[in-house]
């Protein structure tokens, strides 16, 4: 029986799954974000900002964590907004 190689398509919540937790760089970070990377330097020295991960000098993020860490702080209204 010959084995062949070629990938099988991946389905569309593979490819989501793919995108959101793939790791992205600080500056492809503060671009999801709409945020200057200089803000989320800030952000990762206050401990403010999103979930990163770190090895050595590199910083990465996943975009899942940002759109977790961006959804928590979504209020209806500015009446409805508390500083942490």
């Amino acid at each position: 029986m010959h084995l062949n190689n070629t990938k099988q398509p991946k389905n569309d919540s593979m490819v989501e799954s793919d995108y959101l937790d793939g790791f992205i760089d600080e500056k492809q970070a503060a671009n999801f974000m709409c945020q200057s990377v200089r803000t989320i330097q800030k952000w990762r020295v206050t401990g403010y900002g999103p979930k990163f991960y770190k090895s050595g000098r590199s910083v990465r993020y996943r975009r899942r964590d940002l759109l977790a860490w961006g959804e928590a702080r979504r209020v209806g209204s500015t009446s409805a907004y508390t500083t942490a």
